[in-house]
């Protein structure tokens, strides 16, 4: 028996290989197409394990799909497979619609044939796992109530559009065509291996090079900042006892603002690793023009989670930002390896 993982060489996904290893002695097969933020270099200390097998594919490859479902057998496929970037999306949003929405389609398709041709008891154990994003819900207002899986979707930017379509092809294939699927919409992630472009590792590498921190605006938007640890439990606990065709929301019930996220880092590293040519790692922080159609505030509310399935977070934020510092200082090889020009380029386009 076999579980496959799509974008498996990504942030997430190789946190919940690493997650899934430690607690199940069956083998992971990882696909992964190794866009720009998909990383071998995540898998060195697992390459070599029996329960690990790693191929360089596409989800909207069909006829490589059909072939390696035939050949490995999957009982549950974890789709984390996604262009995930809201300023990418804005600047270049046809990677995004061709991923998430015709990747996420054609995907779909190759599993309902693969799931059609099962047994009747391997059909009753299989199970599809599409993982999302809170981003679908839109934007709050500080005095709205937090996301609740019955929150309709209003999404703002390119990304979360096309993870909003996702979605619902993923809920049609249930209702249509009697595809087991599941379906889980989370906050914002952060911890080891996240793409230094997202604000946490960005903020640790800005600082540690001393380079200028960029905040859009006035660093006041709001996000819940969920460690992606406590993501992957979630994530397994849905993954066997989750109830065909739910969807359930999973957040660290951390709320902060970016410019709050920044400052704690900041005044972490001015203890942890201090730097003789500045005083303090805040006089770095520099507030740059807004992007276009920023999401105010994002807030989850996972009562569904907690009281059908007795997950909670097991991070604070203060708890979680410390492992995360520790894992980048720690890690600054991997940092250096996985900054490309591509990155570089980006960088100087959005943060000029």
């Amino acid at each position: 028996m076999s579980i496959l993982i799509t974008g498996a060489a990504g942030f997430i996904g190789s946190n919940f290989i690493y997650n899934w290893l430690k607690k199940n002695k069956e083998k992971v097969i990882a696909l992964d197409k190794l866009t720009y933020a998909g990383n071998l270099d995540n898998f060195k200390n697992i390459e070599d394990s029996s329960f690990f097998c790693f191929l360089h594919g596409d989800i909207g490859d069909r006829d490589f799909i059909r072939y390696n479902l035939k050949k490995y057998q999957p009982r549950s496929i974890i789709n984390f497979a996604a262009e995930s970037h809201v300023d990418r999306s804005i600047h270049g949003p046809d990677d995004f619609i061709q991923t998430n929405i015709i990747g996420t389609y054609n995907l779909l398709e190759e599993v309902l044939y693969y799931f059609e041709g099962l047994s009747n008891l391997n059909k009753s154990n299989f199970r599809f796992l599409h993982i999302s994003t809170d981003e679908v819900y839109g934007s709050l207002d500080s005095s709205d109530l937090s996301f609740t899986e019955e929150t309709p979707y209003r999404p703002n930017s390119p990304y979360s559009a096309s993870k909003a379509s996702s979605d619902h092809l993923v809920r049609a294939w249930f209702h249509t065509y009697n595809l087991p699927v599941l379906t889980s919409n989370c906050s914002n992630n952060y911890g080891p291996y996240q793409f230094p472009e997202k604000l946490i590792p960005l903020v640790i590498s800005k600082a540690i090079n001393l380079e200028e921190i960029p905040i859009y605006g006035d660093g006041k938007q709001i996000r819940d900042w969920l460690y992606v640890d406590d993501h992957c439990d979630a994530l397994n606990l849905i993954l066997k006892r989750g109830r065909l065709g739910q969807t359930y929301n999973i957040g660290g019930m951390n709320e902060k603002t970016n410019l709050d996220v920044v400052s704690t880092i900041c005044d972490k590293l001015d203890i942890i690793y201090p730097n003789k040519k500045i005083k303090s790692y805040r006089n770095l922080i520099t507030f740059i023009n807004d992007r276009p159609g920023h999401d105010r505030r994002y807030s989850i509310n996972p009562k569904k989670i907690s009281n059908e399935l007795n997950w909670i977070p097991k991070e604070t934020f203060d708890s979680g930002i410390d492992k995360t510092l520790d894992w980048y200082l720690l890690n600054q090889n991997w940092v250096n390896n996985i900054i490309s020009g591509e990155y570089v380029n980006w960088l100087k386009k959005n943060y000029k």
